[in-house]
């Protein structure tokens, strides 16, 4: 089974909307994990909002510190904006997806970033296939 891991800084917007999509959409034929490399204290309740919309519940996750046995462990890895901070090992895959950061926007500035998410993510699905 291949096994995903977003990363983001905060682990409470882009890498939590990432990895629902990716758990909704793919099912148990993908293990999903997300982490951030300084995780916030809740998830982003705009997300948790943004989420809702298309029926979709991450409000009882807890954003989770980055470790390097979490990036070990995946196949691929795919970061959202943590910069230098995350691991590089070698053989794993990763990919950078540039998204804007939804820290302290409101719902409306968080709709297109979960769009362009799940867009992405369903295209990762196609390429894992």
């Amino acid at each position: 089974m291949t096994s995903v891991l977003f990363v983001c800084v905060h682990n409470a917007g882009r890498s939590q909307m990432a990895a629902a999509f990716l758990t909704h959409l793919a099912g148990d034929r993908v293990e999903v994990r997300s982490a951030g490399s300084q995780p916030a204290d809740q998830v982003n309740p705009a997300a948790i909002a943004a989420m809702a919309e298309v029926g979709i519940d991450i409000a009882a996750e807890i954003p989770k510190v980055l470790t390097t046995a979490a990036v070990e462990s995946s196949d691929v890895v795919i970061t959202m904006g943590c910069g230098d901070t995350c691991p590089v090992f070698p053989g794993k895959r990763y990919l950078d997806w540039a998204l804007d950061d939804p820290a302290g926007q409101g719902l409306e500035a968080v709709r297109p970033i979960r769009d362009e998410i799940e867009r992405r993510v369903k295209g990762l699905i196609d390429e894992l296939a």
